[in-house]
């Protein structure tokens, strides 16, 4: 199991470190200006009202996911290099499923 959550990171690291499509580069440079303007609210040395606080976090919670997702973003190019393959265990538990089971 802790092995599969691994392969998993460095899967999400690997997809980071490539080149991120025109779009996406544009998107996340939006994102950082909202978490930007989020943290600068958010952190006023001088007293807001509560809604303009709370509305900041909301605009710092949006710009730091739409920053986080559109880092991800690889091109299909990309993306079908790397198709996952099917693990010998998946294909045996499914044979042994239908042998138990008679399909």
């Amino acid at each position: 199991m802790e092995k599969r959550k691994q392969d998993k990171l460095a899967s999400a690291g690997k997809r980071c470190k490539k080149e991120t499509p025109p779009f996406f580069k544009k998107l996340r440079t939006t994102g950082l200006i909202l978490a930007a303007i989020g943290t600068s609210i958010v952190a006023a040395p001088i007293a807001l009202p509560a809604i303009a606080v709370t509305i900041g976090g909301y605009v710092l919670l949006g710009g730091t996911v739409i920053t986080a997702v559109s880092q991800t973003a690889v091109s299909e190019d990309e993306c079908d290099l790397e198709a996952p393959k099917k693990s010998r265990m998946f294909n045996r538990s499914a044979s042994k499923f239908k042998a138990d089971h008679k399909i």
